[in-house]
C-alpha cells in the first residue's frame, strides 16, 4: 500500500547555520574569562571573574563621570606639530588620530558633576600610549587656568606612558609647566583630583598626576615613573611585589584611596561636595 512506501525524494535541511559575529566576545587579559562584550560593557569594561580593570577611551570615562548632555569640549584646535623634524612622527600622529578617534592624547572640556561645575581632562592611552607631547602640556595648563579664572574643581584621569620621545625637550618642560601651575591652583584653595589609571607612568607620574588634593586610583593601576628592571639597575636592590600597583602606593600614602570603576562617579562627587562645602547626595536605594 502506498501508506508504507519509503518517500525517496531529497530532503533539504530546515536548519539555518547562525553566525556570531566575531566582536560579540572578550576575554579578560588577566585571568582569560571569555564572556560576551555586552556584559563586559554594562561591568564597565571590569571582568566579572577576577575583577581587572580593562582600560577604556577617554570618551567613556567623560560619559562616567559627567552628566548627561553636560560636557563641552575646549582647545580642539590645538595640534602637535613636527616641530624637531622626527622622522615618521607627521605618520605617527595621523595615525593615533584614526586609531584614538581623538586629535591627541587628552579631551579637555567643562561640564557637571551631579550638578557642580567642574573642568575634566581625560587621557586615552590609545593616542600613541597617552604620551605628553606639547599639546597634552597645553590643555592641562589651560584647564588649569581656566579652573584658577572660574574658581571651579579641577578633575583629570591619567593613563599615559609618560613623555612623548618625539618631541624631546618641548615634551619635558611641560613638566614644569604644568606643576608651577598647579602650584598656583594649590595656593588659590581651588580643588583638584588626580584619578590614575592603568598605567600612570613616566613623566605623567612625576608631574601633574601625583600632585592632586586627592589622589584616587583604579584597582591595580601601574603607577610609577621608571620601569622595575632600570629601578633595579639603579639601586641595586630587589624590589617588592608589586611595588608599582595602585594598591602597594595606597598602603604607603601615595595614593589616598583605591576606587572601584562603579564606584568612581558617587566617590568623585562625595570627596567634591565636602571639599567645596557643598550638600552631601541623598543616597540612593
Amino acid at each position: 500500500m502506498a501508506w508504507f512506501r519509503k518517500d525517496k525524494r531529497k530532503r533539504t535541511a530546515q536548519r539555518e547555520k547562525l553566525e556570531i559575529p566575531p566582536d560579540a566576545w572578550g576575554k579578560c587579559e588577566q585571568c582569560g574569562h571569555v564572556d560576551i562584550n555586552e556584559k563586559f560593557e554594562r561591568a564597565l569594561q571590569v571582568c566579572p571573574s577576577c575583577g581587572h580593570h580593562r582600560r577604556i577611551s577617554a570618551q567613556r570615562y567623560i560619559e562616567i563621570l559627567i552628566d548627561d548632555g553636560s560636557f563641552t569640549e575646549l582647545y580642539r584646535e590645538l595640534r602637535s606639530k613636527d616641530a624637531l623634524g622626527f622622522e615618521g612622527y607627521e605618520h605617527r600622529l595621523a595615525s593615533a588620530s584614526r586609531k584614538a578617534g581623538t586629535h591627541d592624547g587628552i579631551i579637555a572640556g567643562h561640564g557637571t558633576l551631579t550638578g557642580l561645575a567642574v573642568n575634566l581632562g581625560v587621557m586615552d592611552f590609545k593616542f600613541m600610549g597617552g604620551s605628553m607631547g606639547s599639546v597634552v602640556g597645553e590643555k592641562v595648563a589651560r584647564l588649569i587656568e581656566r579652573s584658577l579664572e572660574h574658581r571651579a574643581p579641577l578633575i583629570l584621569v591619567s593613563a599615559s606612558g609618560g613623555a612623548r620621545m618625539q618631541e624631546g625637550v618641548l615634551s619635558l618642560m611641560q613638566m614644569a609647566k604644568t606643576s608651577a601651575l598647579m602650584a598656583r591652583l594649590r595656593e588659590s584653595g581651588t580643588p583638584y583630583i588626580s584619578i590614575m589609571t592603568n598605567p600612570t607612568t613616566g613623566g605623567v607620574s612625576a608631574s601633574y598626576a601625583m600632585q592632586g588634593d586627592v589622589n584616587l586610583a583604579e584597582p591595580g593601576a601601574v603607577i610609577g615613573f621608571a620601569g622595575p628592571r632600570v629601578i633595579k639597575q639603579t639601586i641595586g636592590q630587589d624590589l617588592p611585589d608589586g611595588f608599582q600597583t595602585a594598591e602597594f602606593l595606597e598602603a604607603h600614602g601615595m595614593v589616598d584611596a583605591v576606587v572601584p570603576r562603579s564606584e568612581l562617579r558617587a566617590t568623585v562627587a562625595s570627596v567634591l561636595r565636602m571639599m567645596v562645602s557643598a550638600p552631601a547626595l541623598e543616597a540612593q536605594d
